[in-house]
């Protein structure tokens, strides 16, 4: 996990390691950092540094983090379905017993915290639960390992952890949100615009004041669960990446550097499975409360 110290100062080192590999269009004119100039209508291309990704605006692509995101969801769909087709009614043993743990913890806590009828709850918080924990699971690998081997093969920019990155963490809130707004609709139909409208004054000329604080706490949930994540998760790869850079210090700042990565990771590990956990268990509530029909 050491800094590239020869090359780079520790604040370019850090800058470098929390930049994507950005696709997206430069407009025309553009001035390129080895001094090209874009020409018109424009070039799709990776961004090569801050600048251009800013320059390349909304529709630029973070490629890593989608790579990433949607490789671990493969992971998890594979490893599950392999275990499903090996489970038998016997003992099960390795990875099916944990396997079974997890499915059993995931459905205890619905049951617990969801209290309308929808089969789709329970594989819904089992996904959100093991794939935002894979997620968060790439913090643990070392800040420099994936980076500077793709570095090499001519990939400069790289982040491999996916809830570090807002744009995946706020979409997978949005969805929740969407679901949310659906089930709300459905199940309380013309009940859910009266919900809005007459909570918590129940009178006709509070309307506008409970149109305003239910819409706001409405449209917080999404960001509450989204934010969370990637706050909680950016703050952690962040201490690793200030660590790591110790290690270009001196020779003096090795063995402590190795024992703050050892004892920040051991205690990441509850971050990583908390903040999978809080996910879940929000996605849940909110669609428990999307079902209430009284």
């Amino acid at each position: 996990m050491a800094a590239n110290g020869d090359s780079q100062t520790v604040s370019e080192y850090i800058v470098h390691h929390l930049t994507n590999l950005t696709y997206g269009k430069l407009p025309g004119g553009y001035e390129r950092y080895d001094g090209s100039v874009v020409a018109e209508p424009g070039q799709w291309t990776m961004a090569h540094g801050a600048d251009e990704i800013a320059a390349m605006g909304f529709n630029a692509i973070h490629v890593d983090s989608m790579f990433w995101s949607v490789g671990l969801g493969l992971v998890f769909c594979w490893l599950f379905r392999r275990v499903a087709v090996q489970a038998t009614a016997g003992v099960p043993s390795g990875l099916v017993n944990f396997v079974e743990m997890v499915v059993e913890f995931v459905d205890g806590t619905v049951k617990d915290t969801f209290h309308g009828r929808n089969p789709l709850i329970a594989p819904l918080a089992l996904t959100i639960f093991v794939w935002v924990f894979l997620m968060n699971l790439m913090d643990l690998i070392p800040v420099d390992l994936i980076p500077h081997s793709l570095m090499l093969a001519g990939v400069e920019y790289q982040k491999i952890v996916p809830s570090t990155d807002p744009n995946i963490t706020m979409g997978m809130a949005v969805g929740v949100f969407v679901l949310m707004l659906f089930y709300s609709i459905k199940v309380k139909g013309f009940g859910f615009v009266k919900e809005l409208a007459l909570n918590p004054f129940n009178h006709p000329l509070f309307i506008p004041v409970n149109l305003f604080m239910e819409v706001v706490g409405l449209l917080a949930k999404p960001f509450s669960l989204g934010l969370r994540l990637f706050g909680n998760m950016y703050a952690g790869e962040m201490i690793f990446i200030l660590i790591a850079a110790l290690f270009s210090v001196g020779l003096f700042w090795l063995l402590p550097a190795a024992l703050l990565q050892i004892g920040w990771a051991i205690f990441h590990i509850l971050v990583i499975t908390l903040q999978a956990f809080i996910f879940m268990v929000l996605t849940i509530v909110y669609l428990s409360m999307a079902h209430e029909d009284h």
